[in-house]
């Protein structure tokens, strides 16, 4: 299991579990964050879906990162993301997350998606349904530049916070969100 976008200031945040066949290669397969296009992680993406046993997404919105923080929101995310696979694993291998909540068996391990290929799957499958959704969201907000910056932190985004102030896919909570509400110096 993996996430994507605990790091941007606006935006869900997306948790994948995937079940890869032992002993199966995926060309290409590494952390999402080290595939350097959106073009590359898209075949990866479907290399992926073509090798895996079994897939779960599990989303959490901008209102539960607002309510739970962004670490309970990720793993309320992830505990989705199992529960929409089709059969109850014996164990997670996490990429950095503990799950109390569920009782099965895990593993968690720091920069785990440089370490397991199920890692690196799950934060592929993460960041590409992440990016599609953020997509989605630049359809509706066509002024804040989503396609483009997936909602992180980037000089373009900031300036249209500050020119236009958040809209309701900001996260409020986050602090640079509040300090970007002011006229952009």
């Amino acid at each position: 299991m993996d996430e994507a976008g605990r790091g941007p200031i606006a935006g869900p945040v997306v948790a994948a579990c995937v079940v890869l066949p032992s002993g199966k290669t995926i060309n290409g397969l590494k952390d999402s964050k080290l595939i350097p296009t959106e073009k590359g992680r898209e075949e990866v993406f479907g290399r992926i879906l073509n090798a895996a046993l079994d897939i779960g997404i599990g989303i959490s919105d901008v209102d539960t990162i607002e309510s739970l923080n962004i670490y309970g929101a990720t793993r309320l995310a992830m505990t989705r993301a199992v529960s929409h696979l089709s059969e109850k694993p014996d164990l997670l291998v996490i990429d950095a997350v503990k799950l109390p909540d569920l009782h099965i068996r895990q593993v968690s391990i720091y920069k785990g998606e440089l370490q397991s290929a199920s890692i690196a799957a799950a934060s592929v499958v993460a960041k590409h349904i992440r990016d599609r959704l953020m997509a989605h969201y630049h359809a509706i907000y066509p002024d804040y530049g989503f396609d483009r910056h997936k909602g992180y932190c980037t000089r373009e985004h900031r300036a249209r916070i500050a020119e236009m102030g958040p809209c309701p896919l900001h996260r409020k909570t986050f602090n640079r969100v509040l300090t970007l509400e002011l006229p952009f110096q």
